[in-house]
């Protein structure tokens, strides 16, 4: 075996599995797969294509499909702006910074709409002063959907975001900063051309995170049929309806969109080294 043929083997290839680490991956396979495996078997094939175009399903995707997009566009203005400064602006405090963006990731999404109720609530520190001032009232409106899954979804973007201007080659702005362009020239046309996979990858985890939000919104905008009724909310209802195979197809809505999003982010995420 020749040098380069060692180094591009990987190493274990060839060799026998462990019993003790077979079993338990196996395990954790079918703990993974066989709940999938349930959806598609309990699916009504059979109607599927009517129960998809009721009023009922296609009104909630709609609005899903709505409220999601406007969601990551405004994550996009506000995400990469704030990646980019934990990325290339060492100020004090930036740790912190950094761990409070994380925290919408770890909180319950809940508690994530019970903070948003006592922040933009028409009582709350900003929201009183939103709706005395402008009129503008965010709680239960689709516009409060909209915030619920930004809020839920905003990390997922700055950290994708934040990796990819990490890993880019910083050479090249100060190529362009020895050239005369200024700051901002330098961001528009040499780093986000850059980093704009990294964006993109950021802006499909965050919009498919937006997309199956539940308990913010539920929590901040309530439930209500072509207003703030996104489809998770619609599985939820149907489930408590007692319907199970209408539960069952809004599912498997929700389910078709994560496979359709991990397929399109298999080359960055999915590839083994």
């Amino acid at each position: 075996m020749t040098t380069s043929e060692a180094v591009r083997r990987r190493p274990g290839t060839g060799a026998r599995v462990p019993v003790p680490l077979l079993l338990p991956a196996v395990v954790g396979l079918l703990f993974l797969i066989l709940p999938l495996a349930g959806l598609l078997a309990r699916t009504p094939w059979a109607t599927l294509p009517q129960r998809l175009t009721e009023p009922e399903v296609v009104e909630a995707l709609r609005l899903s499909l709505l409220t999601s997009t406007l969601a990551t566009l405004f994550c996009l203005a506000l995400g990469v702006p704030l990646a980019w400064l934990l990325a290339r602006v060492d100020f004090p405090g930036r740790r912190v910074v950094r761990a409070l963006i994380t925290v919408p990731l770890v909180l319950p999404p809940v508690v994530g709409g019970i903070a948003l109720l006592l922040a933009l609530g028409r009582r709350g520190l900003i929201g009183s002063w939103l709706d005395s001032t402008f009129g503008i009232t965010l709680p239960f409106t689709t516009a409060g959907v909209v915030v619920a899954e930004a809020f839920v979804a905003l990390p997922f973007l700055v950290i994708a975001v934040e990796g990819a201007l990490r890993g880019a080659d910083t050479r090249y702005e100060e190529a362009a900063a020895t050239l005369g362009a200024t700051r901002w020239t330098a961001f528009t046309h040499v780093t986000l051309p850059l980093v704009a996979p990294g964006i993109a990858a950021g802006a499909v985890l965050c919009w498919a995170r937006a997309l199956g939000e539940f308990g913010a919104t539920i929590t901040f905008a309530g439930n209500f049929p072509g207003i703030t009724q996104t489809m998770p909310l619609a599985v939820y209802q149907t489930m408590e309806s007692g319907d199970l195979e209408g539960a069952v197809v809004l599912s498997l809505i929700l389910l078709a969109v994560s496979v359709t999003i991990l397929a399109a982010l298999r080359d960055r995420w999915l590839t083994a080294p």
